[in-house]
C-alpha cells in the first residue's frame, strides 16, 4: 500500500526528519490563516487508496487541532485508505478527569472529535496519563515513549557518575514514580529514586514540597512529561539542592514552556533541561535547555505500521 506524510505547519522541522528517516518527501499540502483566524487546508496531490499520515502537535492547542480535524476531514473526503493523526504532543491531555463539578473531560472530547471527523490510527508520544487511551473506541492508539532516545543519551552524558553510581533519578510527584523507576532501572544497576511530595493548591503554583530519598552528594536527574512554566521544576531543583545534590539536571518530554519559563529556567540552580522536539523548537531558547530529536522514533514507527511490524520494540531499551 503507497503511503504519503503531510506536515500541517506546528512543527515542520520534526515533520523534516521523519521524511528523512523514512527516505520520501513530504506530500504537497496548503494550510494557511484567513485574516479571520479561520483555517484552509488543501491537500494537493491524489490521496485516493493510500495511507496519509498527518503529522500535527498541537499546541499552541486551538489553531493546531482545528487544522488537524480540517485535514483529516479532507483526507476522508479524498478517498484516503487509511489516516494516521501523528500528535507527537497532545494539547488538552492534562484535563484527563473532572477535578470539579459542571467540568468537562476535555481530553476525551477531543479524543471524540478525532475519531469523529474520521481518523483511523492516533500516534502520539508520552501521553500524561496512559488511560487517554480508553478515550478513543475505534482509533487505533499507539503511545510511543521518549525514553528511548533520553535513555542512551543519558549513558554518555552521565557516564562518569554511572560508573560511580552516583546519580539518582528524582520523581517531581507520586504519580510520576513509574516513570522515574522504568529511567533509573535502565540506567543504574541500585535504579535509585528520590520522590518529591507535593501538595498543589492551585494549578500551576505548588504550596509545600518535601523529599522523600537521600541525594546528598548525588547527581539528580529529574524525570518528567512535560516542562511548562517550570515553576514545579525549579522549586523541586532548590529542594535537591538544599538537601545537598551536587548538581541537578531535569528532562522533559514535551517542552511546552509558557510564560516565564524560560527566565525560571535561567533562575534556577538547573544545570540543564533535556527535551524533545515533540513540540516545534523553532524559537528562542535558553542556554540551558538541550533539545534530543524524536524524529527517527517517529520514522521507524511510521516504517512499521506500513510493513506491519510491531511497535513494540520502539517502546523499550536495552
Amino acid at each position: 500500500m503507497e503511503y504519503k506524510i503531510f506536515s500541517l505547519g506546528a512543527n515542520d522541522g520534526l515533520a523534516e526528519k521523519i521524511s528523512k528517516r523514512l527516505g520520501m518527501p513530504l506530500g504537497e499540502i496548503k494550510c494557511r490563516s484567513f485574516s479571520d483566524g479561520e483555517q484552509q487546508v488543501q491537500f494537493l496531490e491524489n490521496l485516493r487508496g493510500k495511507n496519509v499520515f498527518l503529522i500535527q502537535p498541537t499546541n499552541p492547542p486551538a489553531e493546531n487541532w482545528v487544522r488537524l480535524m480540517l485535514a483529516i476531514d479532507a483526507a476522508r473526503g479524498a478517498s484516503a485508505h487509511e489516516i494516521t493523526a501523528v500528535v507527537p504532543y497532545f494539547g488538552y491531555s492534562r484535563q484527563d478527569r473532572k477535578s470539579k463539578p459542571r467540568e468537562p473531560i476535555s481530553a476525551r472530547v477531543f479524543a471524540t472529535m478525532l475519531e469523529s471527523a474520521g481518523a483511523t490510527r492516533f500516534l502520539t508520544m508520552d501521553l500524561h496519563n496512559d488511560a487517554i487511551g480508553g478515550f478513543f473506541r475505534h482509533t487505533i492508539v499507539d503511545n510511543l515513549y521518549a525514553r528511548k532516545v533520553f535513555i542512551s543519551h543519558f549513558r554518555d552524558i552521565f557516564a562518569n557518575a554511572l560508573a560511580t553510581d552516583d546519580l539518582i533519578i528524582v520523581s517531581p510527584d507520586a504519580g510520576g514514580v513509574v516513570r522515574a523507576q522504568s529511567y533509573a532501572k535502565r540506567l543504574m544497576k541500585s535504579a535509585d529514586l528520590a520522590i518529591i511530595h507535593k501538595e498543589r493548591e492551585i494549578p500551576n503554583q505548588i504550596a509545600r514540597m518535601k523529599l522523600v530519598g537521600d541525594v546528598k552528594g548525588k547527581i539528580a536527574l529529574i524525570t518528567d512529561d512535560m516542562a511548562d512554566t517550570c515553576g514545579t521544576l525549579a522549586r523541586a531543583a532548590d529542594l535537591l539542592m538544599e538537601s545537598g545534590a551536587r548538581e541537578v539536571y531535569a528532562t522533559a518530554t514535551h517542552g511546552i514552556l509558557s510564560g516565564e519559563a524560560l527566565k525560571t529556567i535561567e533562575e534556577s540552580p538547573i544545570k540543564k533541561l533535556f527535551i524533545t522536539d515533540t513540540i516545534s523548537t523553532e524559537r528562542t531558547l535558553s542556554p540551558k535547555i538541550e533539545v534530543v530529536s524524536v524524529g527517527d522514533t517517529f520514522g521507524d514507527a511510521i516504517e512499521r505500521i506500513e510493513s506491519g511490524e510491531s511497535l513494540s520494540a520502539l517502546f523499550d531499551t536495552e
